[in-house]
């Protein structure tokens, strides 16, 4: 009997008592040791319990929609039909080798493993099974290829390029560094330019289904100050006065007929101001990638980027300060300088005197 007190009888006939003793032994330490599982437990089909995961999650509705639909496309037609304690490592190296080879993007697979992975470490701490199958090293690191960074030109090659409403969006993202639906989520009592600086406080979300979401950004460091560089302040201004919604809550950017801008219709917007300008492979999110490379050029610190990019850990910050060759070439230069009047001012030594760890004949 199990100390659940149910009669919990072996799940096979043994060939010798000596085997049935055995089994019924190991059974006993495990219970001694509070070590034992319910070998039921784990006889849920995972895609019950995967929906049912997604569901009890305190989630945004871009990340549930996400997992809902990594599980849809990705998890459930492999395991959905399995019960949770059957996934066995095999199996899910299986799957990973099989979406790979059949063509699926690695990023994709990547967030798909990470997904399994946290599900059956849920299922690990409800004590349905015993370890978790999911053991492959590296398995769900997304490998984001770098992408371009514009020059200083080159932003103010396309913000002349685009529609002149969208002219300060395209400085903004640039020399800011903000995501897209921060900047969309900007009103009018956000931005102080007395004192040069930007509040974010709220993003826009925009879900598959067409519907917009008004929620705080990504991280709690994502609510911020960031300080505006003096040379767009005028253009900030102007753009305040010409095209941005009246009133304090006024919404900073809307289209022409006072809507807020959607991505994939600004997009049509991008490409044609790149084709105009003559820059290829550029997307609109990598003007955030500018923004914070031009941060980290000046010799900001990892913290000072942490908080203008609204980043809680300082693995981003790293990236983007190690990315900094040019600000290297700086740094060396100097201390070639530094080194080069030490140098001049040094007294030789004396000859005839030794130094420490010199032998005197």
């Amino acid at each position: 009997m199990g100390p659940d007190g149910q009669l919990r009888p072996a799940p096979e006939t043994f060939r010798t008592k000596r085997d049935a003793d055995d089994w019924l032994a190991d059974k006993q330490t495990e219970m001694r040791r509070g070590d034992w599982h319910d070998p039921d437990a784990g006889k849920v089909l995972f895609g019950t319990y995967a929906a049912d995961w997604i569901k009890e999650r305190e989630l945004t509705s871009t990340t549930r929609q996400l997992y809902r639909s990594l599980l849809k496309h990705h998890l459930d037609p492999v395991f959905g039909s399995v019960n949770v304690a059957e996934i066995s490592a095999p199996l899910v190296r299986r799957w990973r080798a099989d979406k790979l080879a059949g063509g699926t993007g690695p990023t994709t697979v990547a967030k798909a493993y990470a997904l399994l992975r946290a599900i059956l470490g849920t299922a690990l701490s409800d004590q349905m099974i015993r370890r978790n199958p999911c053991q492959i090293k590296g398995a769900s690191t997304v490998h984001t290829p770098e992408r371009p960074t514009a020059t200083v030109q080159e932003v103010y090659a396309l913000a002349g390029a685009v529609q002149p409403r969208f002219r300060v969006l395209v400085l903004m993202a640039g020399f800011l560094g903000l995501r897209w639906g921060e900047l969309i989520g900007l009103h009018r009592r956000d931005i102080d330019l007395d004192h040069g600086t930007l509040r974010v406080r709220r993003a826009v979300a925009e879900l598959e289904n067409g519907q917009r979401e008004i929620k705080a950004p990504k991280s709690a460091a994502g609510k911020r100050t960031v300080s505006i560089p003096g040379v767009i302040v005028p253009e900030i201004r102007q753009h305040l006065k010409t095209f941005a919604e009246g009133g304090a809550d006024g919404r900073v950017f809307i289209g022409a007929k006072g809507a807020t801008p959607r991505r994939n219709h600004f997009n049509l917007l991008w490409h044609k101001a790149c084709r105009k300008a003559g820059i290829k492979g550029l997307h609109f999110h990598d003007l955030r990638h500018t923004g914070n490379t031009l941060a980290a050029s000046t010799g900001a610190s990892t913290r000072e980027l942490m908080s203008r990019m609204g980043h809680s850990t300082a693995r981003a910050a790293l990236i983007y300060q190690h990315a900094g060759a040019d600000r290297d070439r700086l740094i060396a230069d100097a201390l070639s300088k530094l080194v080069q009047g030490a140098k001049g001012t040094r007294k030789d030594t004396p000859k005839g005197k030794g130094h420490a760890g010199d032998t005197q004949g």
